[in-house]
């Protein structure tokens, strides 16, 4: 596996596929993680882009090699000093790559990290995970905040810039689809109050598992991608912000 910049034509090559990457909050630091595949372990990756030897030779400046299980999701943390990692047997866990420490580690979750994402405020974190459950926690602690339960694998999980809202979609394993109905394949993207945990809205629409979600910075819409070839952009009426939940 490579990764280029096209501009200069640079590439890092990695000895197994490359499952994430993203860059710092100052865009100078370039994270990447590899699968333990082909005799390989997985490792997270850090390289300095102001340093051009770093790119032009594959050196990267912190190599954390992962023992245990492997790295399925990675984003930046809530400041620039850590990254957070989501792991095949469902732990997440914060990596300083200054030092290379594992700073903290989560096991809320028995199977697969499918996503990981942030608040706007970069406060709070949202997982999604093949348990069939969504978790929040504060990004910086870990602290367990709340808890979402469906009764379907949840492969990605959003958090409302605008409500107190919670974006869940998934739905049966894709290998498992042809053999389904369409109904009960449960595709639907699923609205969760944040705060109290209920379940207050579904939206239909496409015909296999849903594996991406996004909100859009303004609140306003949401995007759904999904095994079925399709990405879906959702505009939210008047009723959807004029609902209150009664409690």
């Amino acid at each position: 596996a490579v990764v280029s910049t096209q501009s200069t034509g640079h590439q890092m090559a990695a000895k197994s596929p490359v499952r994430s990457c993203g860059f710092s909050l100052t865009n100078n630091i370039l994270c990447f993680t590899t699968d333990k595949a082909m005799n390989q372990p997985c490792f997270i990756k850090f390289y300095d882009l102001r340093d051009k030897e770093q790119v032009a030779t594959n050196s990267p400046f912190r190599d954390i090699q992962i023992e245990d299980s492997k790295v399925n999701r990675m984003i930046w943390g809530t400041v620039e000093d850590y990254v957070i990692t989501g792991h095949e047997n469902g732990q997440i866990c914060q990596y300083d790559w200054k030092t290379g420490e594992r700073l903290r580690v989560d096991h809320s979750h028995d199977a697969l990290i499918k996503d990981l994402q942030l608040s706007k405020d970069r406060t709070m974190l949202i997982t999604a995970s093949k348990d069939t459950t969504a978790k929040l926690f504060d990004a910086k602690t870990f602290q367990f905040l709340k808890s979402y339960k469906t009764d379907r694998p949840v492969n990605s999980a959003a958090v409302s810039p605008i409500k107190h809202h919670i974006l869940l979609g998934g739905g049966q394993e894709a290998m498992e689809v042809t053999t389904s109905h369409t109904k009960s394949g449960k595709f639907e993207a699923r609205f969760f109050h944040l705060i109290f945990e209920e379940e207050i809205g579904r939206v239909k629409g496409h015909f296999g598992p849903i594996n991406t979600l996004a909100f859009h910075p303004n609140g306003k819409q949401y995007s759904s991608g999904a095994e079925d070839g399709y990405v879906r952009i959702h505009d939210f009426d008047q009723s959807y912000y004029d609902f209150e939940y009664d409690f």
